[in-house]
C-alpha cells in the first residue's frame, strides 16, 4: 500500500468502500445476503470462480493479468441475484495464485463486487428473475443476461485498466489489450458461459460447475494465446532494433522513445488502437534500414562524399526492403518508407511533400528529430526540451508538418517528457570532426565532392 502513488490509494479506498456499502446496504435492507437455499449454489459457483480466478493469464503489463472467471459471477446473477454475484465475486480475495499480495486481492475483490452487483441490478430491472430458470421460461432470460453481460464486462475493464493508469502510470496506449474491439467482443463472448451454467443447472445442477470447466479453460488458453502472440510480435521489434543500436552506437535507447513519442502525437490526433499499434512499430523500426548501410558510413566522423551521403538516403527503402515479410507491420511500412520526406518537399527517397507524405511518416519524421535534440550526442548534450520543442516549430511548415508539430506540443505539455540518462561528456575531438546526425534538424550532413 505505501509503495502505491496517492491516486490510486484513494481510488483503491473509494472501491474497497463502495463494495463494502453495496454489500452491507443488502444486509441492512433484506437482512441476509442470500436464502438459505442459495447457499449450496452460491459455495458451487465461489469454488468455480476461485479456480479460474487463481489460473489467469498473464498480460504484458507487470503483475497484471486476465482470467474467465467473470462468467460464475454472471451465473450467479441469473441463480442467486445481485448480492449472491457480488459475493461470488468478492471471492477473489481467496485467490490461491501465488504471489500476489492481499492489497490487490482486496481490489480485485472489491471490483468484481461492484461489478457482479450492478449486472445483477440492471438483470432484474429489466425484467429477469433470480433462481433457477425452468426450461418453459429460459428464453425470457436471455435479453436482461445479455444486458447484464453488457454492463459487467465494460464495468470490469474500466475499473481495472483505471488502476493500472494509477498504479503503475502506464499510458492507455501501452496497456496490452491493443486490440481493445476485438479483445472487448471476445470477452463478451466468454460471458455467455455463466449463461450455460445458469441453463445446466436446471437440469444437472451442481455438475454444470464440472462440465463448464472445459470450454473455460479452453478460453483461458486463447487468452493465453493471443498475448503469447502479441508478446512474440515484440521481441521481434526489439531484435530488430537492438541489431541496428549495436551498428549504430550513438542511438542507443532512440528507436524505443521515437516509438513512444509517436504514439503520443497518433494519441493526440485522436488514431484508433489497431493504427496505434501499427506507429509503435513503425517508430521502434523506423531505422532498421540502417543495417543495409555500410557500418563505417554510419560511424564515419567529418563530411560524407556524395556516394556515401547516397547510401545514407537508401536506409529507408532498406528498411522497407528488411520488413516487408512481417504481416503484421500494416501500415508500419509506409512511415519506416517516408520518416525522412520534408513538408516542402526536399527530403528523401522520393521528394514527398505535404499531404503527399504518408500520415505515420510525417508523425515518425517530428518524433525522431526531436529524440536526436534530447538525446546526448558525440559532438553536443542534449538539448531541452523546450528547446526541442522550438526548434520543431522553427521548422514547421518547412520540414515538418505543422498539425504534427503542434499536437507534439499539445501532448508533452499534459504528458511531460523524461529525457534519456546523460552520457559521458562528448571528447574534445569529436567537436573538430563530429559523427554527421541525419535526425538533427539543426546540424545538416556535410557532403564533399570526390572520394
Amino acid at each position: 500500500m505505501r509503495d502505491l502513488p496517492w491516486p490510486a490509494k484513494v481510488y483503491l479506498i473509494a472501491v474497497i468502500g463502495a463494495a463494502t456499502i453495496l454489500i452491507g446496504h443488502s444486509v441492512i435492507t433484506s437482512g441476509r445476503l442470500v436464502a438459505p437455499g442459495d447457499l449450496g449454489i452460491l459455495l458451487v459457483l465461489a469454488l468455480l470462480f476461485l479456480v479460474c480466478e487463481s489460473m489467469p493469464t498473464l498480460l504484458n503489463v507487470e503483475q497484471f493479468a486476465v482470467s474467465v472467471s467473470f462468467s460464475a459471477a454472471l451465473a450467479a446473477v441469473v441463480l442467486i441475484g445481485p448480492e449472491g454475484a457480488a459475493l461470488v465475486g468478492f471471492t477473489a480475495v481467496f485467490s490461491v495464485r501465488p504471489g500476489l499480495p492481499l492489497i490487490k486481492r482486496l481490489f480485485n475483490g472489491a471490483q468484481f463486487a461492484i461489478c457482479g452487483y450492478a449486472a445483477g441490478w440492471v438483470y432484474q430491472g429489466l425484467g429477469g428473475v433470480s433462481g433457477v430458470p425452468g426450461v418453459n421460461v429460459f428464453d425470457d432470460l436471455i435479453g436482461p443476461y445479455a444486458a447484464a453481460t453488457g454492463v459487467f464486462v465494460p464495468l470490469n475493464i474500466m475499473l481495472t485498466l483505471t488502476m493500472i493508469r494509477l498504479a503503475t502510470r502506464v499510458r492507455a496506449m501501452e496497456v496490452p489489450l491493443r486490440g481493445m474491439v476485438q479483445f472487448l467482443l471476445s470477452y463478451l463472448g466468454y460471458g455467455t458461459f455463466g449463461l450455460l451454467v445458469a441453463g445446466l443447472w436446471a437440469t444437472v445442477q451442481s455438475i454444470s460447475a464440472v462440465l463448464v470447466l472445459l470450454p473455460l479453460f479452453v478460453a483461458r488458453w486463447a487468452f493465453g494465446q493471443y498475448h503469447a502472440q502479441q508478446r512474440s510480435y515484440d521481441a521481434t521489434i526489439a531484435a530488430l532494433c537492438q541489431a541496428v543500436e549495436t551498428k549504430d552506437y550513438y542511438t542507443r535507447g532512440h528507436c524505443t522513445r521515437v516509438s513512444l513519442a509517436s504514439s503520443m502525437i497518433a494519441q493526440e490526433i485522436g488514431m484508433g488502437l489497431e493504427r496505434l499499434r501499427a506507429i509503435r512499430y513503425a517508430g521502434m523500426l523506423h531505422d532498421v534500414g540502417k543495417l543495409g548501410v555500410p557500418t563505417k558510413v554510419l560511424q564515419k566522423e567529418g563530411p560524407l562524399t556524395e556516394e556515401e551521403f547516397a547510401a545514407i538516403q537508401l536506409h529507408p527503402m532498406r528498411g522497407l526492403e528488411i520488413v516487408r515479410g512481417i504481416d503484421f507491420l500494416d501500415e508500419a511500412y509506409a512511415g519506416i518508407m517516408h520518416h525522412h520526406e520534408r513538408h516542402d518537399g526536399k527530403g528523401y527517397p522520393m521528394g514527398l511533400a505535404a499531404d503527399e507524405i504518408p500520415e505515420f511518416a510525417r508523425i515518425i519524421a517530428v518524433a525522431d528529430a526531436f529524440d536526436s535534440m534530447t538525446s546526448d550526442r558525440s559532438y553536443r548534450h542534449a538539448r531541452s526540451v523546450e528547446v526541442a520543442v522550438e526548434e520543431l516549430r522553427k521548422n514547421a511548415g518547412r520540414q515538418f508538418d505543422p498539425v504534427m508539430v503542434a499536437a507534439f506540443a499539445r501532448a508533452l505539455e499534459r504528458d511531460p517528457w523524461q529525457p534519456p540518462r546523460r552520457v559521458e561528456p562528448p571528447p574534445p575531438e569529436a567537436t573538430e570532426n563530429p559523427i554527421k546526425d541525419h535526425d538533427d534538424p539543426t546540424r545538416p550532413i556535410e557532403v564533399v565532392s570526390g572520394p
